[in-house]
C-alpha cells in the first residue's frame, strides 16, 4: 500500500513540478503571437496544461503526500521544513493560474525577465524540497527565542506596526 503511495506521489510531484516550470516558457511566447487564431489556440493549451493536468497533479501530489506522512508517521524538522517549501509551491501554482486569466487579455505581455525570475525560483523551490527528502536533516536555523513565547510575535513587531492596537 504504501508503495503504490509513494509510487503515485513521486509520479505526481514529478508532473506537477515540470508544468510550473514549463509554463513561463509558453507565457512568453505570448508575445510572438499575431494572429486571434494563434492566439486562441494558445490561450487553449495553456489553460488545459493548467487545468486538466498540472492542478490534477498538485491534488494528487498534495494528498498522496498527507496520506504519506500519517502512514509514514513523519514528524521530524526536516518534514516542517519541506511542508513550508511545499506551500510555496503551491503558491506559485496559484499564481500561475491568476497569470493565465491575465495574460490573454487585448496587449498583454509577459516580459523575459518575468520568465527567467519564475523559471528559476521555481526549479530552486523543487530543488530544495529534493535536498531536503533526500538529507532529511533539517537547516540549522533557529528562530528568535521571543517567536517561541505568547505574545512574542506582536512585542516583536510593535516597534515597525504603523497600526496602534488597543
Amino acid at each position: 500500500m504504501i508503495a503504490i503511495l509513494k509510487f503515485a506521489h513521486i509520479a505526481a510531484i514529478a508532473i506537477w513540478t515540470a508544468g510550473l516550470i514549463s509554463l513561463p516558457s509558453l507565457y512568453v511566447q505570448r508575445a510572438s503571437v499575431t494572429s486571434d487564431e494563434s492566439l486562441y489556440r494558445m490561450q487553449r493549451m495553456v489553460r488545459f496544461s493548467y487545468v486538466a493536468i498540472i492542478s490534477p497533479a498538485a491534488f494528487v501530489a498534495v494528498s498522496s503526500g498527507i496520506a504519506l506522512s500519517f502512514l509514514r508517521e513523519v514528524f521530524a524538522p526536516w518534514f516542517s521544513w519541506k511542508l513550508g517549501f511545499v506551500a510555496l509551491l503551491a503558491m506559485f501554482h496559484v499564481f500561475s493560474g491568476l497569470v493565465i486569466i491575465r495574460l490573454f487579455r487585448e496587449g498583454e505581455m509577459y516580459p523575459t525577465w518575468r520568465f527567467v525570475l519564475a523559471t528559476a525560483s521555481c526549479c530552486a523551490i523543487v530543488l530544495i524540497i529534493l535536498a531536503l527528502v533526500l538529507a532529511k536533516e533539517a537547516p540549522d536555523v533557529s528562530l528568535p527565542h521571543v517567536m517561541g513565547e505568547p505574545g512574542g510575535l506582536k512585542r516583536l513587531l510593535d516597534p515597525i506596526n504603523p497600526w496602534a492596537t488597543p
